[in-house]
């Protein structure tokens, strides 16, 4: 139950206490967790959250089956972005519906090898992103990558136009 301050403010405030209301009932109601089979299963985290049209990918890591890591960057890279495939077609999306990436390395040396795999995984508009060296990353792993994925069905993305 609202309480009284609460209850008299959306009386006084009429039609956009009511929008408040129902946007945050809305949101309690409309989202949902995605999660992959295997050692992710223990972790106090979703791999995934669908909010409306928005898939919000927790940060994965190149771990087998078994949640081992994967030696060397090159398959930790290949590994963790198949996770995020895994992740966002589980969640009923593509890849091409990634928007946003944030990679962590945790030495910004790697950075080439990653790129050379990275961009075997998204097609063209790339999302944007975001790459930093982390002072340390969980389990000791060389890289960790998160990702925001948007579905717009009916949208069509228009070339920029040149200045």
């Amino acid at each position: 139950m609202i309480g009284c301050r609460w209850s008299a403010f959306l009386a006084a405030s009429g039609v956009l206490g009511a929008v408040v209301l129902s946007a945050a009932q809305g949101y309690a109601q409309g989202h949902r967790a995605v999660s992959l089979s295997g050692a992710s299963q223990n972790l106090p985290f979703s791999d995934g959250i669908v909010a409306g049209n928005t898939l919000y990918v927790a940060g994965q890591q190149g771990t087998d089956s078994n949640g081992k890591l994967k030696e060397g960057i090159t398959d930790q890279t290949e590994t963790t972005l198949e996770h995020i495939r895994q992740v966002v077609t589980k969640a009923g999306f593509e890849m091409k519906d990634v928007v946003n990436v944030n990679v962590y390395l945790s030495d910004i040396s790697d950075f080439a090898a990653m790129n050379k795999v990275y961009t075997t995984f998204f097609p063209s508009p790339k999302p944007a992103r975001t790459t930093i060296q982390a002072a340390g990353l969980v389990n000791g792993a060389k890289i960790e990558i998160s990702a925001v994925a948007v579905k717009q069905e009916g949208f069509t993305v228009r070339p920029a136009m040149a200045h």
